[in-house]
């Protein structure tokens, strides 16, 4: 039942480039907005808390400060209105869903940087 649920699944859904990121990593989100009949494009930059469920379903959980007061937006990762996510930072960190994150504030809310290779062209 479940090998029959993805296969219509994959068959159905489109597929969209999304960079690799995890837990921890700081991106930009860039979706369309639609307001009255017209429609734009906003960004949402903040630090991935979680990623959840797989395929089509697979969401992903960011959160930003704005002013004094932190706030979190779940994305659908296939949704239509995404236009496009870009990884500013990946962050180093131990778990896969970082709901502590919430409760720091200050210089306890920084997150290591992985170091990548960088690679010439």
């Amino acid at each position: 039942m479940d090998s029959i649920i993805r296969d219509i699944e994959k068959e159905f859904s489109q597929a969209t480039e999304v960079p690799a990121f995890k837990a921890g990593s700081t991106v930009t989100v860039s979706y369309k907005i639609k307001e009255g009949n017209k429609e734009r494009v906003q960004q949402f930059q903040g630090v991935v808390i979680q990623r959840k469920g797989s395929g089509a379903t697979e969401t992903f959980t960011v959160r930003k400060m704005s002013g004094n007061i932190g706030v979190e937006r779940i994305f659908p990762i296939s949704s239509p209105f995404i236009e496009k996510i870009e990884v500013n930072k990946v962050g180093d960190v131990r778990r896969a869903r970082i709901f502590y994150f919430r409760d720091r504030r200050g210089k306890s809310a920084r997150i290591k940087e992985k170091r990548r290779a960088v690679t010439e062209k």
